[in-house]
C-alpha cells in the first residue's frame, strides 16, 4: 500500500529484559539477541527504515548500555535517540518517556519482535485524521499465546485481549500502531494495573470512549522469540521469507575460509572472520555469527551459534543456541529435540532444543548433551560430562 509518509518519527520500544529467554539476557537485553546473525533490533531498525522513517527514538533500560555502544546516535544515515527507562514499568511508562522526543503521529513498535516492513507500511497507510491511533493486524490461526484485536466490518477496533480464550474470531496484534498525540494522553489517563502502565490498557480506554481506533489488516513476516528455542525458527523464518540470502554462493565475507572438503548445505549465514575447518557439515538452517571457528569433521545443523564461538573436531551440533564466546569441545554432541525445557518453574515438553548455552561457556569435550538442556553462562564442563536439564551459570561440573 502506498502511503504518504506523514509519519516520520517512530518510538521503538526496547527496555525489556526478556525474563523467558534466559539465560541468554544474563548480559544483554531480549532485543540484542541475535535473529540470524545480526540482533533482533537491528531488523527492526532496518524494516522501519524500509517504510519510510526518518528518525528513531529508542527506550532502552535493562543493559541499555548494549543497545546504545551497538548503534550509536546513527543507523544508515537515520538519528537515533535514546530515552532511559530506569524501571520496568510497563509499555505505556515507557511510551510516555518517549513523548517529548516526538511530534504529532508517531509510530510505536515493540523492539523486541521481527515485523515486516510492508506490515509497517500498511498500518500508516491506514491510518488518517479521523482516527486517534491505528494498529496493525494480521490473521494467524492461534492468536491465543499473543494479543487479540476485535474489528467490526468497517476495519474499527471494537475490543483488545491478552491472550483471548472465548473463540470469538481475533486478530492478531502485530505490536505496531501508529498514534495520534491524544492516544499519549489515553495511556496517561490510565491507572497502573500491578505496577505497570499498559500501552494496550490505553488503547482499550480509546475504544471504550467510542474513540476511533483502526484496525489495518496486513500481511507479512511476524515473528516473537518468546522463550529460547523460538531463536531458532526466527532464523528458519528469516530465511524461508527470504528476508536473508542463505545461498551458499554468497557465503560470509572475504575474510571467512571454508575449506574445499567442508560440506556447506543451505540455507545457511556465515558472517565475517569465521573458519570452516576440512570435512566440517555446516547446514541446513546454520548461522554463524563474526569470528566463529568449525573444527574439522564438525557437523552441525539448525543452529544459532552467536560470535567468538568455537566447536570442536568431531563435535556433534543439533537444535542448539549459544550466546557469544561459548567453547563446545571435540567429540561433544548436541544430537537435537525435541525435548523438556525448564523455564522459570514451567516445564514445556518436546521442544525442538537441543541444548543452549549461554554467553562463555567452556566445554571440555566429549560432553553429551540430553535434549532440552540450558546451560547458564560461565559455566565450565569437564571432559565426559552428561548435561542435562537447567545448569545454573558459573558453576564448574564434572563428570
Amino acid at each position: 500500500m502506498d502511503t504518504d509518509m506523514s509519519v516520520s518519527s517512530a518510538v521503538i520500544l526496547a527496555a525489556g529484559e526478556g525474563k523467558r529467554l534466559r539465560p541468554l539476557t544474563k548480559y544483554r537485553p531480549k532485543p540484542m539477541l541475535p535473529a540470524a546473525t545480526k540482533p533482533i533490533l537491528e531488523h527492526v531498525f532496518d524494516q522501519l527504515i524500509d517504510a519510510g522513517i526518518s528518525e528513531l527514538v529508542v527506550v532502552v533500560g535493562y543493559r541499555h548500555e548494549r543497545v546504545q555502544s551497538h548503534f550509536g546516535s546513527t543507523y544508515r544515515n537515520v538519528p537515533v535517540t535514546y530515552v532511559f527507562q530506569e524501571k520496568q514499568l510497563g509499555t505505556g511508562h515507557a511510551l510516555l518517556l518517549a513523548e517529548s522526543e516526538v511530534d504529532g503521529t508517531s509510530v510505536v513498535i515493540n523492539g523486541d519482535q521481527l515485523v515486516d516492513s510492508r506490515i509497517i507500511s500498511d498500518a500508516v497507510g491506514e491510518h488518517d485524521s479521523a482516527a486517534t491511533a491505528t494498529m496493525a493486524l494480521l490473521q494467524r490461526s492461534n492468536v491465543e499465546p499473543y494479543g487479540g484485536v476485535l474489528i467490526d466490518e468497517d476495519g474499527i477496533v471494537t475490543k483488545i485481549t491478552e491472550n483471548p480464550r472465548d473463540g470469538h474470531d481475533y486478530h492478531l496484534n502485530a505490536g505496531v500502531y501508529v498514534l495520534e498525540p491524544a492516544a499519549f494522553d489515553a495511556v496517561r489517563a490510565v491507572e497502573s494495573q500491578i505496577g505497570e502502565h499498559s500501552l494496550l490498557d490505553g488503547l482499550s480506554k480509546l475504544v471504550d470512549e467510542g474513540e476511533i481506533v483502526h484496525g489495518a489488516v496486513s500481511e507479512g513476516l511476524w515473528v516473537d522469540a518468546t522463550y529460547p528455542w523460538d531463536l531458532l525458527d526466527v532464523s528458519s523464518a528469516l530465511f524461508d521469507t527470504g528476508v536473508v540470502n542463505g545461498n551458499s554462493k554468497i557465503v560470509g565475507h572475504e575474510t571467512t575460509t571454508v575449506h574445499d572438503t567442508a560440506v556447506i548445505s543451505e540455507p545457511v549465514l556465515i558472517d565475517r572472520d569465521c573458519v570452516v575447518g576440512p570435512g566440517a557439515v555446516v547446514g541446513p538452517y546454520v548461522c554463524l555469527g563474526e569470528n566463529t571457528t568449525i573444527g574439522s569433521n564438525a557437523v552441525l545443523e539448525r543452529s544459532v551459534v552467536d560470535n567468538d564461538t568455537t566447536i570442536g573436531a568431531n563435535a556433534t551440533v543439533v537444535d542448539c543456541v549459544t550466546g557469544t564466546g561459548v567453547e563446545i569441545g571435540p567429540g561433544s554432541t548436541i544430537p537435537g529435540g525435541p525435548g523438556d525445557v525448564r523455564v522459570g518453574d514451567t516445564v514445556y515438553e518436546d521442544e525442538a532444543l537441543g541444548a543452549l548455552l549461554a554467553d562463555r561457556v567452556v566445554d571440555r569435550g566429549g560432553v553429551d548433551y540430553v535434549p532440552g538442556a540450558l546451560v547458564g553462562p560461565e559455566t565450565d564442563i569437564q571432559t565426559g560430562t552428561t548435561v542435562r536439564g537447567t545448569l545454573a551459570g558459573g558453576t564448574e561440573v564434572r563428570s
